[in-house]
């Protein structure tokens, strides 16, 4: 029943590919193909209730029509001609059943997510640095949140003076999302070889193709593996709270973290829950009320001041 290297740590993942990729897989769809409607209810009986004691050893001797004519399963056939129809069988209900449904799921779980947040700007990518060895500038690199905690600090001096180290307390590792483009990237690689290896034939020496067609299972794994990633990161998007976190770090606030993510993990986040979070943060009555006017809109840090200096810069974009 094995899929590929897929079968240990990621096996409860792509579980559903194994009876179309395996060599088990295999076995029953060359079942599937070789056997004719003679002897059909019999047959069936086998392909309905196939096992692996099927996959090891083909019950066909125990009947007797079909016993006698087991000889001829192959006449004029090359193996090929076989695994072939067995493989595009394999591949037509494999992505039928278990890819496409899950490929459906990431469009309609994305459409959601733009229908929802619409109306949010997205301030910029995660990561943004001031130099190109360092980062110290906030979460997206505009010292967002460092400005409402303490407006009155030059913190493009600070990440001057300090580039050696980097805190997103607000945002939780994209990591549904990096384990995804990982498998995605190892999906591309091999089915990529599979696209180019297979239009090339070498004399009819097909059972390379035979060969490469049983990585397939390990290239849909690793797609199906990334979708499901997707959906994983998909779910827990959501806008954070990071300047209010920061802020109750500067004033001791603790369990800062704990705290938020109570809020904001598995429920929707609205302006009304997020003021009465504000509302009971033991914080003087001018920071909450800062906090309560924040918006996405305003959100932006020193983004405009770093823009005019952008210039001086050239070599990041080299």
């Amino acid at each position: 029943m094995a899929l590929s290297p897929l079968d240990g740590r990621y096996d409860r993942f792509v579980k559903e590919l194994m009876p179309f990729f395996s060599e088990f897989g295999l076995i029953r769809y060359r079942v599937l193909i070789e056997f004719s409607k003679e002897a059909h209810a019999f047959l069936n009986s086998i392909i309905d209730n196939f096992c692996i004691d099927d996959a090891k050893e083909q019950r066909c001797s125990t009947n007797p029509e079909i016993a006698k004519v087991s000889e001829f399963f192959h006449f004029g056939c090359t193996s090929e001609d076989i695994n072939n129809l067995s493989h595009a069988l394999a591949r037509k209900e494999g992505i039928n059943r278990v890819m496409f449904p899950v490929m459906i799921d990431i469009c309609r779980a994305l459409c959601s997510l733009a229908t929802q947040n619409s109306g949010y700007p997205m301030l910029v990518r995660t990561h943004g640095q001031v130099k190109i060895l360092g980062k110290f500038a906030g979460a997206v690199g505009n010292y967002n949140a460092n400005v409402v905690a303490y407006p009155e600090g030059d913190w493009p001096k600070v990440a001057e003076e300090l580039l050696d180290s980097w805190t997103m307390p607000h945002k939780i590792n994209p990591i549904d999302f990096e384990n995804s483009d990982g498998n995605l990237c190892q999906a591309n690689s091999i089915l990529s070889g599979v696209s180019v290896k297979l239009p090339i034939s070498r004399l009819q020496c097909d059972l390379t193709d035979s060969t490469v067609l049983r990585n397939l299972g390990m290239g849909l794994g690793h797609s199906l593996l990334a979708y499901k990633a997707t959906m994983r990161g998909i779910s827990k998007v959501q806008v954070l709270a990071e300047p209010i976190q920061t802020v109750m770090r500067r004033y001791g606030i603790p369990e800062r973290y704990e705290k938020l993510k109570e809020l904001t993990r598995g429920q929707a986040v609205t302006k009304d829950s997020m003021q009465q979070f504000i509302d009971d943060l033991d914080l003087p009555e001018e920071v909450r009320s800062k906090l309560s006017k924040l918006t996405p809109h305003s959100y932006t840090g020193l983004a405009e001041d770093l823009t005019i200096d952008i210039e001086k810069w050239p070599t990041l974009f080299v």
